[in-house]
C-alpha cells in the first residue's frame, strides 16, 4: 500500500487510488474528475511520476 507513514521518503514516490485525500489532491492538481484520477493512478501502477505524466497527456 502506498500510505506507509513510517517510510515517508519512499512513500512520496507513490500515489494511492484507495486513499481519498490522495485522489482529491491529485484530481485538483490536474483538474480531473475523481473517476479520471483513479483511472490514471491505477494505470500508472501507483507511480506518482508516471501518474502526473499521464494526467498531463490527458489535458492535451
Amino acid at each position: 500500500m502506498a500510505d506507509n507513514k513510517k517510510a515517508l521518503k519512499q512513500d512520496r514516490k507513490r500515489v494511492s487510488a484507495e486513499q481519498p485525500y490522495e485522489v482529491s489532491y491529485f484530481r485538483k492538481k490536474h483538474g480531473l474528475t475523481v473517476a479520471q484520477a483513479r483511472d490514471i493512478i491505477k494505470k500508472a501502477g501507483n507511480n506518482r511520476d508516471k501518474a502526473n505524466e499521464l494526467a498531463e497527456q490527458q489535458k492535451k
